[in-house]
């Protein structure tokens, strides 16, 4: 891990095209702000993490959704097809 120390209204890059500035220090919070391409997702840690518990949840919920969707086409394509009425 890289520790840097910056003062109000300095700046680190990382990249060629991500700064973050210290907009603010009171007592042990900071603000930051970070300027990035709009191509580059910026979140807050707990964010990302709690995405990222949502979207393997959503991935196993479709793939038991998709695993009773086969069971029940298996099961209809074994039933007979009711008889067309005579026209």
């Amino acid at each position: 891990m890289l520790v840097l120390s910056r003062k109000r209204d300095e700046s680190i890059l990382i990249g060629d095209d991500v700064e973050i500035t210290v907009i603010d220090v009171r007592g042990d919070t900071v603000k930051l702000g970070v300027s990035a391409p709009k191509s580059v997702a910026v979140y807050r840690k707990e964010v990302y993490e709690a995405i990222q518990r949502e979207n393997i949840a959503a991935a196993q919920s479709a793939g038991q959704d998709l695993t009773s969707l086969a069971k029940a086409l298996r099961e209809r394509r074994r039933r007979p097809e009711p008889d067309e009425p005579a026209s």
